[in-house]
């Protein structure tokens, strides 16, 4: 089946209330009608997902989202800035039936994103509505970044699944909040700085962050124990390194040159290696907390369970 078949047979399975698997930028998402109550219900099913915690629409362009969101002059400029791409803005609904009530968690705004990934842009055209895509594994677990590991976590709930290859980013998109003054509700590959330019100051999440996918403290976690900000492993402990690394067994390096993108692009992968690999624990390396890092601990601390 070539690609077009493929994503004819996945639209046709979303308009008929099924669940597909589908590659974004960032992860691979377990997509589904937003619009459509009993299908949203399905992938809070798929993953073990609890109904509180909202689910981003994913659109194709800037003119299906401001069918769906209210846009005031700030989020215009980071839309036209950062779309297609992996930056989530969290603004009023403007129609409650195009995202419905319980793909919202039954709040009064919505999260909603354009993403770059071609496969997924030719479907959400095919599909022609916004779709919700949390990521396509189990709730908690570390977010899948190459096909096989969607496969394997919610392969079975999905009516089709679409293959586009490893994720270029590897981390979950970048949500900001735009309701009062902008607030930063989880870190991403567009990186604070880059949106301070274009709306100012972001503040931190504090009451708006139960408006944003990904705030559980126990999220993106493996089955092992994670030891953070470690300088070498202990015995029988796997080891994400960053740098350097020690020559020894159960040893995957983030990136052994120190680049942070290359690091977030392994990041999930490598948490399921790790898991996989027998030892007792995983303990990672100190990564720096600026730029792409900041999101980068976002996510190891959320898999260590220290972030509320």
């Amino acid at each position: 089946m070539d690609d077009d078949q493929a994503i004819a047979r996945a639209a046709a399975a979303l308009r008929a209330g099924r669940l597909v698997i589908l590659p974004t930028e960032t992860v691979y998402g377990l997509a589904a009608d937003a619009s459509n109550a009993r299908a949203v219900a399905a992938v809070y099913e798929a993953k073990g997902r609890p109904a509180f915690n909202p689910l981003i629409a994913h659109v194709a362009d800037l003119a299906t989202a401001q069918r769906i969101a209210r846009f005031d002059e700030r989020a215009l400029r980071l839309a036209k800035r950062f779309w297609p791409g992996p930056l989530t803005l969290v603004l009023p609904v403007a129609d409650p039936a195009a995202v419905c009530d319980l793909a919202r968690a039954g709040l009064d705004t919505v999260a909603v994103r354009a993403p770059g990934h071609p496969m997924a842009h030719t479907l959400l055209e095919a599909f022609g509505g916004p779709l919700v895509a949390p990521s396509a594994n189990r709730s908690g677990r570390p977010s899948p970044t190459r096909f096989l590991d969607a496969i394997e976590e919610t392969g079975e709930a999905a009516e089709a699944a679409l293959d586009g290859g490893d994720c270029r980013i590897g981390l979950e998109s970048t949500v900001v909040a735009l309701l009062d003054e902008p607030r930063l509700l989880r870190p991403g590959a567009v990186i604070r700085g880059e949106i301070e330019l274009l709306v100012g100051p972001l503040a931190d999440a504090d009451l708006d962050a139960q408006r944003s996918p990904g705030r559980l403290t126990r999220h993106y976690a493996p089955n092992l124990p994670v030891r953070l900000n470690a300088l070498t492993p202990l015995r029988r402990e796997a080891f994400l390194a960053f740098g350097t690394s020690p020559p020894r067994d159960h040893v995957w390096n983030l990136s052994p040159s120190g680049d942070l993108a290359e690091a977030a692009a392994n990041l999930f992968a490598y948490l399921r290696a790790a898991d996989r690999s027998g030892a007792a624990g995983i303990a990672v390396a100190p990564i720096p907390d600026e730029g792409l890092g900041e999101a980068i601990n976002d996510r190891l601390r959320r898999a260590a369970g220290f972030v509320g």
